[in-house]
């Protein structure tokens, strides 16, 4: 009887603290309050253990009532266990990934010449503190054996026509912001800021002559911490494949 109580509140409660928590994690770390590594690997997996006890209680008083639970009560229940459950996921989904993908953070279609950062050089500096860079030969390899199908793009087109191409693209990505342009050195660079933690990824584009025509090349890095949870290769993925379906 104390459960069919108390249940529906503290489930409540439980799943508040919750979304507060996934809140706080970024906010925390965008107002300078904790380290980026405090909200990313404390805080918002406590959001998940958290909403595991809301899952727990909406769970165990649904089927402890049953008939004794008004129709309104068990909607209200059901719906916390389902959002709570989508928030227990979340740091479910990233431990797997961190599991299943290499330790890396800059990944390239180019590994035996990664194309050179130069507009964000300072930028990324600045950063330095907190990221991790993994050595060559060992950068390669954990690429290689990660992310095979990470290869450059090559077109009959002459290497100006290619740049242009490349450029049109580059300036087509959603959240990209192009830093830098360079025609005559057949480079592009360019950053995208994430969403949650605001995490800041560099991008550099480079157009070479190549047997037949051009050979277009892409790397993106992080400027933070020692993964990067796939997201540079599904950037240069998301660029090749729209990059190919414009120039054939």
């Amino acid at each position: 009887m104390g459960l069919l109580k108390s249940g529906p509140a503290a489930s409540a409660l439980m799943l508040g603290v919750a979304v507060s928590l996934l809140a706080l994690a970024p906010l925390g770390s965008r107002l300078g309050w904790w380290h980026y590594g405090i909200g990313l690997y404390r805080v918002f997996p406590a959001s998940g253990a958290v909403a595991a006890v809301s899952v727990a209680l909406s769970f165990a008083t649904i089927v402890s009532g049953r008939s004794r639970l008004t129709p309104l009560t068990r909607a209200a229940l059901a719906l916390n266990l389902v959002i709570a459950a989508g928030l227990v996921y979340g740091p479910l989904h990233y431990a797997q990934v961190r599991q299943s993908l290499p330790p890396i953070n800059d990944i390239s279609t180019d590994t035996a010449n990664r194309p050179a950062l130069h507009a964000v050089e300072a930028a990324r500096a600045a950063e330095r503190m907190d990221r991790t860079e993994t050595p060559e030969p060992r950068l390669s390899q954990l690429q290689r054996a990660g992310y095979a199908e990470i290869t450059p793009a090559r077109t009959v087109l002459p290497v100006d026509a290619a740049f242009r191409e490349a450029l049109a693209v580059a300036q087509s990505m959603s959240g990209w912001t192009i830093v830098a342009v360079d025609a005559g050195a057949g480079r592009i660079e360019a950053s995208q800021r994430s969403r949650w933690f605001g995490f800041t990824d560099d991008i550099v584009i480079r157009v070479s002559a190549d047997a037949g025509g051009s050979r277009i090349d892409m790397r993106s890095a992080s400027r933070k911490g020692t993964r990067d949870y796939g997201v540079n290769a599904a950037r240069i993925r998301a660029y090749m494949g729209a990059l190919k379906a414009r120039i054939g």
